[in-house]
C-alpha cells in the first residue's frame, strides 16, 4: 500500500491510497512507501499528453476579437476620403476655384485625421495593463477585455484557488484533562517523522506553537497512521481503526468530533497515548481567508459563482458553504476532460464563462471558458492557456481583474466615442468651407490630447 498525490489529475487536496491492481497516472507523486508500477501507455497515449492536446483544442476553437478601432476605421477611413473628393469636387463646380476647393478638401481631410481614434484602443490599454500590472494582474491583450464585458457566470477551481491547496491544521478536540498544547506536542513529534502531507500539517502547527521533542521506535503503519515513543509515552496517531488495534477507543465527544469532522470533509486524525485515545486532530485544505469577500465581490459585478473540482462531494460543499457558494452551484469529482465539458455545457446553455484555476488539470477549461484568469502561483501550463493571469494568487484579484478590465473596456469606448463623434461633427463645418485647416489642425491635436488624458484616469483605479 502507498499513499499517492494525484491532486495534479482529479483536484484531490489529500494523497489516495493505492494497492495492488489500482492504476497511477504519470506526472503524480508518490508521498509514501514503495511503488512497483507497470506502463500501460506511452508517449500521446498518456494522460498528460491528453490533457496538452485538450489545451490545444481549446485554444485553436476560440477566435480571436478584433480591435474596435479596427472595425470603425475599416468603414470611416473610405467615407472621409471619399467625403474629402466629393468637397473638392462640389467647390470646383461652383465656380468658386481651385484655392477655395482644394482648402475644403484638406480641412476636411485634417479635422478626420485618425490621430483620436487611433490613440483610443492603445494608450487605454496601455495604461490599463500597466495599472493592471501594479496591482498582480497581466492582460494579455485588447481582445480579453471585450469578454470581461459578457461574462455572466464564473466558474472557480477549489484546490488552490478558493483553498490554500496546502493541508492545515484547523481544530484539536481533546478528552478530559488533557490540554491542547499536550496533545498537539506529542502528536506533532510522532507524527514530525513521517513524510505524509497530513503529517506535515500536523508537525508544522506542533513546531509553530513549541518545540517539538524527540521520537523512538518510530513505526510507519502503511494505510493506518504512525506510532512512536515520546518522551516516555507510547504514542499512536492515525485512522480510528489504528487506536483500536491497540484498545484505545475514542469517547463519545471525541467521536462526534470526529463524525463532525468528516461530514465537514475535513480528515480526522485520532491520538492516543499511555493506552487511552485523548485527541481528536482536524486538517483540511484551508480555505484562503479573501475568498469569501472575493466570491461577494464577483456577485457584485453580476456573474455567478460556481465550484468545480475533483475532490469528493463532502468536501467541495464544506468549502462552498463557507465562502458563500449554494450547493446547486457545485460540481465535483471531476476529471480534467470533464472540466472542459462542464465549461463548453454552460457555454451551450448561453452563459458567457469565465474560469478560474491554478493547475495542470485546470488548463484545457482555462482555454475554453470565453475568459482563463489563471493564478500566478499555479502551473506554467494554467499561465499559458489563460487571458488574465492574477500574479497575487489571490481570488480577490480576481474580482479586480474583471473590474479593471471592464473599466478599461468602458474608457477604450469613451475614446473612441469622442473621437468619432468630434469628426462627425467637424466634417459638415469642414466640407461647408466654414472651417480654417489652420484651426482644423489645432481642433484635431486637441482631441489627441483629449483621448490620452481620457486613458490616463485609469491610473486611478482602485
Amino acid at each position: 500500500t502507498s499513499a499517492v498525490d494525484a491532486s495534479m489529475l482529479t483536484g484531490e487536496s489529500v494523497p489516495v491510497e493505492v494497492g495492488v491492481g489500482d492504476a497511477v497516472t504519470g506526472a503524480t507523486v508518490n508521498a509514501g512507501g514503495r511503488l512497483v508500477v507497470e506502463a500501460t501507455r506511452v508517449g500521446a497515449d498518456t494522460q498528460l499528453s491528453r490533457m496538452a492536446a485538450l489545451v490545444e483544442d481549446a485554444q485553436n476553437g476560440k477566435a480571436a476579437a478584433q480591435r474596435l478601432a479596427d472595425r470603425i476605421s475599416a468603414v470611416f477611413v473610405p467615407v472621409v476620403i471619399t467625403l474629402a473628393i466629393a468637397t473638392l469636387g462640389y467647390w470646383l463646380g461652383t465656380g468658386e476655384g481651385w484655392t477655395a476647393a482644394f482648402t475644403a478638401a484638406v480641412a476636411v481631410l485634417i479635422i478626420a485625421c485618425p490621430c483620436a481614434l487611433g490613440l483610443a484602443t492603445p494608450t487605454a490599454l496601455l495604461v490599463g495593463t500597466g495599472r493592471g500590472a501594479q496591482l498582480g494582474v497581466l492582460i494579455k491583450g485588447p481582445e480579453v477585455l471585450e469578454s470581461t464585458r459578457k461574462v455572466d457566470t464564473i466558474v472557480l477551481d477549489k484546490t488552490g484557488t478558493v483553498t490554500t491547496g496546502r493541508m492545515t491544521l484547523l481544530a484539536v478536540h481533546t478528552a478530559d484533562g488533557v490540554t491542547e498544547a499536550e496533545a498537539l506536542r506529542l502528536a506533532g513529534a510522532v507524527e514530525h517523522a513521517s513524510e505524509h502531507p497530513i503529517a506535515a500539517a500536523i508537525a508544522a502547527a506542533a513546531a509553530k506553537a513549541g518545540g517539538l521533542p524527540p521520537v523512538e521506535d518510530f513505526e510507519n503503519v502503511p494505510g493506518l497512521g504512525v506510532q512512536g515513543v515520546v518522551d516516555g509515552h507510547a504514542v499512536v496517531a492515525g485512522r480510528e481503526a489504528l487506536l483500536n488495534e491497540w484498545a484505545q477507543y475514542l469517547p463519545e465527544r471525541l467521536a462526534e468530533a470526529k463524525r463532525s469532522a468528516e461530514a465537514a470533509g475535513r480528515t480526522a486524525i485520532a491520538v492516543g497515548w499511555d493506552g487511552e485515545a485523548r485527541a481528536v486532530l482536524e486538517v483540511a485544505d484551508a480555505v484562503k481567508p479573501t475568498s469569501a469577500a472575493a466570491i461577494a465581490e464577483l456577485r457584485r459585478l453580476g456573474l455567478t459563482p460556481v465550484l468545480l473540482t475533483g475532490d469528493n462531494r463532502a468536501v467541495a460543499e464544506a468549502v462552498a458553504a463557507e465562502v458563500g457558494i449554494a450547493p446547486e452551484h457545485v460540481i465535483a469529482e471531476v476529471m480534467p476532460q470533464d472540466k472542459v465539458d462542464t465549461v463548453k455545457r454552460l457555454q451551450a446553455e448561453g452563459k458567457v464563462v469565465a474560469m478560474v484555476g491554478d493547475g495542470v488539470n485546470d488548463a484545457a477549461a482555462l482555454a475554453q471558458a470565453d475568459l482563463g484568469l489563471a493564478m500566478g502561483t499555479g502551473t506554467d501550463a494554467a499561465i499559458e492557456a489563460g487571458d488574465l493571469t492574477l500574479v497575487r494568487g489571490d481570488l480577490m484579484a480576481a474580482a479586480d481583474a474583471i473590474r479593471l478590465s471592464r473599466r478599461t473596456l468602458a474608457t477604450i469606448k469613451s475614446n473612441l466615442f469622442w473621437a468619432f463623434g468630434y469628426n462627425v461633427a467637424a466634417l459638415p463645418l469642414a466640407a461647408a468651407g466654414m472651417l480654417n485647416p489652420m484651426i482644423a489642425g489645432a481642433a484635431m491635436a486637441f482631441s489627441s490630447v483629449f483621448v490620452v488624458g481620457n486613458s490616463l484616469r485609469l491610473r486611478r483605479f482602485r
